[in-house]
């Protein structure tokens, strides 16, 4: 049944080659101090960089950078940007760079005025800002995180081993974003397919929820199937822009929200991943590839219907002469053969996982409610495990 909701995104996009020339007209709205933020320097090499100051010199802003996002922002990291946002009295946070980048934007925006511990009541007690929030707008150069269109924040806390996402309502999401395909060119195969994954996870951990008849679940479908044959396209030749372009739209569409109406949302992939780069910095796409079909196969009996439906929809497998269990199967085998085929990670030993650390691990996952079965700390131990068997 689909449930009842309120469903509201204010983002503004622009999206496709030379998109970068809505730059300006959004520039407009806003007051003289733009706080740049951006990653590592790889836009400066690629010219991302130089364009995107260019057009601020000639909006008349004036600019104060905070660079060196790294790709699982950290809770110091966030102060800084904090302090520095509103030292600058920026009237407006320019993300450019890739989810991590975007996330920690948000994160900035919501506790440069904050008045309280900023760890405490955003990302353990989940509270809405009640302070003055900076306005954010994003370029994007890697795809995956969706967060270009949502309110999402995942920020690491080194000292807690924590990594933890904290969704926020509609007035923390980006005023804009900028999406041009062509600017995710650049990015290592790692990491774009990393990048993949993210996108694949977001779709199932909301697709692995609820029950079967809901008009999402069908878009969610296409959603996956578009994913799959782009990414193989993709993989195969990195400036393939029909591909590179249509697996940027589908990352947007997988997490700006829409596709969660009316559901409960699973999420503890997410838990487990995030749980895993708070203990080894991995990167985000690969933990969860890592102990996706461990999970799975774990949850499977408790929503096989819905196995079976997505081995049928989304991989095209044959139903004749089997029974649920191993049409179920066979699409799990099937996604497998595709995480295998992109190079993704399997294995969390390859990761920085090691044996004696999964108790560590399991501890600093959350454990959700919205899925098919809630886990046990013991449940989260044999996933890993399982794990460091994949080849």
């Amino acid at each position: 049944m689909l449930g009842n909701f309120e469903y509201c995104n204010p983002t503004k996009l622009y999206f496709g080659k030379k998109a970068l020339n809505g730059l300006s007209g959004e520039l407009e709205k806003y007051g003289k101090n733009v706080l740049l933020v951006y990653g590592g320097g790889s836009i400066k090499k690629n010219g991302i960089y130089d364009e995107v100051v260019k057009i601020l010199s000639e909006c008349g802003k004036t600019v104060r950078e905070v660079s060196g996002v790294m790709p699982n922002p950290t809770y110091a990291k966030l102060l800084e940007g904090a302090k520095a946002a509103r030292e600058f009295n920026a009237d407006l946070i320019l993300a450019v760079g890739g989810g991590s980048v975007c996330d920690y934007s948000k994160g900035v925006s919501v506790s440069a005025y904050c008045n309280e511990d900023v760890w405490e009541k955003y990302y353990e007690r989940f509270e809405e800002p009640d302070c003055r929030i900076i306005p954010v707008g994003c370029v994007l150069t890697m795809v995956g995180t969706g967060s270009e269109m949502n309110g999402g924040s995942v920020i690491t806390n080194t000292d807690k081993k924590m990594k933890v996402g904290q969704v926020f309502g509609e007035n923390v999401f980006p005023k804009f974003a900028i999406l041009d395909p062509e600017y995710t060119f650049t990015l290592p195969k790692y990491q774009m397919t990393a990048g993949f994954f993210d996108i694949m996870s977001h779709i199932m951990e909301q697709y692995f929820s609820g029950s079967d008849d809901n008009t999402s679940d069908y878009i969610m479908e296409g959603l996956m199937r578009s994913l799959i044959h782009s990414s193989r396209i993709a993989v195969a030749d990195p400036l393939n822009y029909e591909a590179r372009s249509n697996i940027m739209w589908t990352a947007t569409w997988a997490l700006n929200t829409l596709v969660a109406m009316g559901k409960e949302t699973d999420w503890e992939v997410h838990m487990i991943g995030q749980a895993i780069s708070a203990h080894t910095d991995a990167t985000h796409g690969m933990t969860l590839a890592a102990v996706s079909l461990p999970y799975y196969k774990l949850i499977m009996p408790c929503g096989l219907d819905k196995f079976v439906r997505f081995a049928v929809n989304v991989w095209g497998v044959s139903v004749e002469g089997k029974t649920k269990e191993e049409i179920a199967l066979d699409g799990l085998k099937e996604m497998e053969k595709w995480m295998r085929e992109i190079g993704l990670v399997l294995n969390a030993k390859k990761l920085g996982v090691e044996p004696d650390m999964l108790g560590a691990i399991a501890d600093s996952t959350l454990i959700m409610q919205g899925g098919y079965k809630v886990l046990t700390r013991a449940d989260v131990i044999d996933i890993l495990e399982e794990s460091l068997n994949y080849e």
